[in-house]
């Protein structure tokens, strides 16, 4: 049973820096708490018990969690967040989480069963997928029978018709792991690579992948105004609205 997860959130936020009073992303708030405390919130009553937190921007603002959810939540801060991509921040982790675990990105709002289906998900292994959203920002996900073989925002690079979309919430397990690790060691542009697009389409190649597509998962990132204007209006009503439903069946 999966009990530990990671939330990347070491990013500056700077596009949509004019709504949040210099907080990091994951501190936007839709409802009556932050997007951050929402997942931390869907993740804990989907029995996670440790919850590891990169930093990086405005690192100090990570500390209220911590008063709030008390040892559920540890901080580590990359210090080096304006030069390195996610896979670097995955990296100062690498010795304290115990695969395997789930890996969640800080600016994205989603239904309470993502966490729930991908934790219940047998496979050591797994990369959560949406249908298409249309949302101008997408990372295509390219599958072989279910698994991974290519990802990329420019639908032009894959070589067939994407699956779905990434949506940021991902199950890894110890082989993984220590193939992103050793992807993210003798990698020569380490430090800016990202998780998703470097380091688990890399290492896709070596071992299979399993992709797990929702195609009616109601989910967003928010990453500037156009996502934030959306995430408002249309998909964090849908959200709450589909979660009561299912939380209350």
């Amino acid at each position: 049973m999966i009990k530990q997860a990671v939330i990347l959130a070491a990013g500056m936020g700077s596009r949509l820096s004019n709504h949040n009073d210099q907080k990091p992303k994951g501190f936007l708030q839709l409802g009556k708490k932050s997007i951050i405390e929402e997942s931390i919130d869907k993740l804990i009553k989907n029995g996670i018990e440790k919850i590891w937190i990169v930093t990086g921007y405005q690192s100090g603002q990570f500390e209220e969690l911590i008063k709030k959810y008390k040892s559920t939540i540890s901080l580590v801060k990359n210090k080096d967040y304006t030069q390195s991509g996610t896979l670097h921040s995955l990296s100062m982790i690498s010795e304290k989480v115990s695969p395997p675990f789930l890996l969640l990105e800080s600016d994205i709002i989603f239904e309470f069963r993502a966490i729930e289906m991908i934790i219940g998900d047998l496979r050591d292994n797994c990369i959560l997928l949406s249908g298409f959203s249309d949302c101008g920002d997408e990372v295509f996900v390219e599958t072989s029978a279910s698994k991974l073989v290519s990802m990329s925002k420019n639908i032009n690079e894959l070589s067939s018709t994407p699956t779905g979309e990434l949506v940021g919430i991902t199950k890894i397990g110890s082989e993984l792991f220590t193939k992103m690790m050793q992807f993210y060691k003798r990698n020569p542009i380490k430090k800016m690579a990202d998780y998703e697009t470097d380091a688990l389409v890399g290492v896709a190649k070596d071992i299979p992948i399993p992709c797990l597509l929702i195609e009616d998962l109601i989910w967003s990132e928010i990453d500037d105004e156009t996502h934030l204007k959306r995430a408002k209006k249309e998909i964090y009503p849908m959200v709450l609205k589909t979660d009561l439903e299912y939380l209350t069946k």
